[in-house]
């Protein structure tokens, strides 16, 4: 990767080569270059207009930055990251494909940008080149009322495309606590989820057939749905590619009816291993809940203490269920019967309704997790078998090696087989030293990960893998991360789309 920049030298987004920095002065490349730029721009503003291509310096400032804490932290500490050379918002797929075939032609990187919620790093344009936000492509095709499917472009916004839902008495109950701010291109690209996920599932479980434009310009459409005996599913060599096999730009979900009731209840168990044996249970009952949330010793105090002004120690569960008011009644009953035979104590409905009433309240400012402060989300995914060891491993890797860090963390998506640990990792006061805090960040992302690996847990299960994850995609796959290679060599022979991320190299193009 490129080091970052610490300045502009032009003041308008262009930068002067190295050569013109050591020299003082103008040279035959430097302008052989700005002439390049001027000509690829002219071509960009051919197919998308002059008010869609843009190479003001605040906006390619913005779009260097997600929500990744580096490029927050070169920002904070006066360093420029690397950054795109234009910013192009394509309306259609027919704009959408002739990009891509320009920047075949030019050999120029392209990144693929959504909302920038992500916080992977997956949509940091670390080669510079041309970042496509898909914002524009936002129309919701068609709600299809019979089938109980939704179509719509990817740039949307996820929120927008939920409240054109409710007006139709419909939910695609994908709640993501960046639904307000993402879009549904991004949630494909890393396997999204939301809230609900134990009950409707992840973003990869929602979709029906989508529409891409492959790196070469190529626009293909997946069969009408994935449930047929004609060969793979592509969807799911699209989804979670994190743009470095092409562009989604149209989507086929499913949705459904808004529920005749939703009601939340909570508990108390003496220790997180207690709470995950309960949760266990309840899946395996095939009762299932709209919502698990396990949380361990060190945010249940927290917890129990804001929401039911107790002090408790243990491990605090809200679940969660949702559908036809008589189904939803005996499922309840079934779950809190697991919960009672091992000896949870019953909180009633009033923490579990607090905490759906304030789901997203703690991702946004002054809640959140910010900058001085350095932290991240490690969260993983293992079977039931092995998901406590996971939890305790990356915990006591973390504390042992790095004292003084804090390590929290909840199960906050269940399946029939095993659960997702979201976890985090927090230093109260980092090293000012900006490479020396940023080597820190590193080497506790490797503890950690290792760690997860080392005990049956996957090194990602809903954020992504993005230029933060990128270095432990080998070790994560084996030998089969050559069958990625070849997907990427065939599909993007240049090596154009998102090049750093999901660990499948750098930009390959002279």
């Amino acid at each position: 990767m490129a080091a970052p920049h610490t300045g502009d030298a032009q003041g308008q987004g262009g930068r002067l080569a190295p050569s013109v920095l050591a020299s003082g002065g103008a040279s035959l490349d430097s302008e052989a270059k700005k002439y390049r730029r001027t000509m690829l721009r002219s071509e960009l503003e051919d197919i998308v207009g002059p008010a869609n291509v843009s190479t003001r310096l605040d906006d390619l400032i913005s779009y260097s930055v997600d929500n990744f804490w580096v490029p927050r932290h070169w920002i904070n500490s006066r360093l420029w990251p690397e950054r795109a050379d234009f910013v192009v918002h394509p309306r259609t797929t027919e704009e959408v494909s002739r990009i891509l075939k320009l920047a075949n032609i030019h050999r120029v990187p392209v990144t693929t940008w959504g909302g920038g919620g992500g916080s992977q790093g997956g949509a940091l344009p670390i080669y510079e080149g041309i970042v496509l936000d898909t914002k524009k492509l936002d129309r919701v095709i068609r709600i299809d009322e019979t089938s109980y499917t939704v179509t719509t472009q990817t740039g949307i916004i996820q929120q927008d495309l939920e409240w054109a839902l409710n007006r139709k008495g419909f939910s695609m109950m994908h709640f993501p606590a960046s639904m307000t701010c993402c879009t549904v291109g991004g949630f494909l690209a890393h396997r999204g989820s939301g809230v609900l996920s134990t009950k409707y599932g992840k973003v990869e479980e929602m979709i029906l057939s989508m529409e891409v434009v492959l790196p070469t310009g190529q626009v293909i459409r997946t069969l009408s749905n994935p449930r047929h005996a004609a060969g793979p599913d592509l969807n799911q060599i699209f989804v979670g590619s994190e743009g470095t096999l092409g562009v989604i730009t149209e989507a086929t979900f499913v949705i459904h009816r808004l529920p005749e009731c939703r009601r939340f209840h909570s508990f108390l168990f003496k220790d997180l291993r207690q709470g995950l044996e309960a949760g266990a249970r309840i899946m395996k009952s095939r009762a299932i809940p709209s919502v698990i949330r396990l949380y361990d010793e060190a945010e249940t105090t927290k917890i129990v203490r804001r929401v039911l002004n107790m002090e408790r120690q243990g491990a605090f569960m809200v679940v969660g269920y949702e559908g036809h008011e008589r189904i939803v009644r005996v499922e309840e009953e079934i779950g809190r019967h697991i919960c009672m035979q091992l000896e949870a104590e019953d909180l009633g409905p009033e923490a579990g309704e607090d905490w759906w009433k304030n789901k997203y309240k703690f991702y946004f400012p002054p809640y959140c997790l910010d900058l001085p402060r350095m932290f991240g989300t490690m969260d993983t995914v293992a079977t039931f078998e092995k998901i406590a060891d996971v939890y305790y491993g990356i915990k006591e890797a973390i504390e042992s090696q790095f004292p003084g860090t804090t390590f929290i963390g909840h199960f906050s998506h269940w399946y029939p087989w095993g659960a997702m640990l979201y976890d985090r990792f927090i230093v109260e006061h980092p090293p000012e030293d900006p490479e020396e805090a940023l080597l820190l960040h590193n080497r506790i992302w490797d503890v950690g990960v290792r760690a997860a690996m080392a005990h049956g847990g996957i090194i990602n299960e809903h954020h992504g893998i993005g230029l933060k994850l990128a270095r432990h995609m080998r070790d994560q796959y084996g030998a089969a991360f050559t069958i990625l290679e070849g997907l990427k060599r065939e599909l993007d022979p240049n090596g154009i789309m998102n090049p750093g991320k999901l660990g499948l190299g750098g930009y390959a193009c002279s």
